[in-house]
């Protein structure tokens, strides 16, 4: 349906060295199986790309005026790309090789480390089955989110290689924007604003925190190699999961219930536990932040952003049975729990010591809030002395 804009091109998912995921696969199943979007003319496409990069662009001084961060003062050091579900899911599977490249060289290495004297074929066989399996689950996972996804900034394309834009790109999913929009019944050109406001303010965030993106892949490095590190009990762990999940459903189990945090809760030990909660609360942060200042608009900007903030938000109730399930399975509830946990965090320290105030969030990792601090504002506060 939507291709990318006329300016660019979708790059192509980068090969990892170490090839334990298909991704070349992955895009193109998440390509066959995505869904296909709204029936649109050759003039309704052409007029809809050039009016969300029109969108893109007028969101950058309201994203200034807002956050009050001299980042955000005409920032624009990324690419624009208005693109379909198809090119989306590929665009994410450049990004998921980038942020796990060190995950698998970790995996890699001990796997090598174990088969030393095996017969080297039959490794590279059942390797390459691996991958092409893992390749398959990945693309129906991104066929599944490429109908979901609004937009996106992707901090992590800037590591792509080195014809990468080194601010990274934001992605905006036509097909996705105008059918909520239609669903929703609202005014198409405030709801595109509303959607830029938001990736926009995840631009800006990892411009005021140039350190952030290289913080970000630290954590999940570490949160891989936990996992590396306990690879021999995986098997274990995930039949332990199933057992969980039984227990939702009246199945005997004398294992604790799993929390609303979904199946991931479930893979991890005390130490696993602490990496992924401060993931989560820079997560809670940036998505909370984002939520804070697209809602920050007023009707001089964009008119009807109450009725959309309403509608939007009742949207979810009236899922499918099967959808429900699959947001549960990725997580995809948990993650609006983020918008909602960061967005309290960022409103109440607002409250409590102005947006300068606030802002010293971004000047170093050590003032990134924990997950505690997330619930309770305060706290980061009174640690922060302000």
């Amino acid at each position: 349906m939507v291709t990318m804009s006329p300016q660019s091109s979708a790059p192509g998912p980068s090969v990892t060295p170490v090839s334990m995921v298909n991704w070349e696969l992955a895009a193109k199943t998440a390509a066959a199986l995505a869904p296909a979007g709204p029936a649109l003319s050759g003039r309704e496409i052409s007029s809809a790309v050039e009016n969300l990069r029109l969108m893109a662009e007028k969101s950058v001084p309201h994203v200034h005026e807002i956050s009050k961060l001299q980042a955000a003062r005409d920032l624009r050091d990324s690419e624009v790309l208005v693109v379909d579900r198809a090119s989306w899911a590929k665009a994410n599977t450049q990004s998921f090789a980038v942020m796990m490249d060190p995950v698998m060289r970790a995996i890699a290495a001990k796997q090598a480390e174990s088969n030393k004297g095996a017969n080297k074929t039959a490794s590279a066989g059942a390797a390459n089955l691996s991958a092409t399996v893992t390749g398959a689950q990945l693309g129906t996972a991104l066929a599944f989110l490429s109908s979901k996804v609004l937009g996106q900034y992707d901090p992590f394309a800037a590591l792509a290689g080195p014809t990468a834009t080194p601010g990274g790109r934001l992605l905006l999913v036509a097909p996705n924007i105008i059918t909520v929009e239609r669903d929703l019944k609202v005014e198409p050109a405030d709801f595109r604003l509303w959607v830029c406001l938001h990736e926009q303010t995840h631009r800006v965030q990892f411009a005021a925190a140039p350190w952030l993106r290289h913080h970000m892949l630290a954590e999940i490095e570490k949160l891989g190699g936990l996992l590396v590190g306990d690879s021999e009990n995986l098997g274990e762990r995930l039949l332990q999961a199933a057992k969980q999940m039984g227990a939702k459903k009246g199945i005997a189990s004398t294992e604790k219930t799993p929390s609303r945090g979904g199946v991931l809760d479930l893979l991890q030990d005390p130490a696993q536990k602490a990496a992924l909660s401060h993931v989560t609360a820079v997560m809670s942060l940036l998505e909370g932040h984002a939520n804070v200042v697209m809602d920050g608009v007023d009707a001089r900007i964009v008119p009807s952003v109450r009725t959309i903030r309403q509608r939007f938000n009742n949207r979810g109730k009236d899922r499918g049975v099967l959808e429900k399930f699959i947001r549960n399975l990725l997580g995809l509830d948990a993650k609006m729990r983020q918008y909602s946990d960061g967005a309290k965090f960022v409103r109440e320290t607002v409250s409590m010591v102005g947006m300068d105030g606030f802002n010293q969030v971004w000047t170093q990792e050590q003032n990134l809030p924990t997950e505690p601090e997330i619930h309770h504002a305060r706290l980061w506060v009174e640690r922060m002395g302000l």
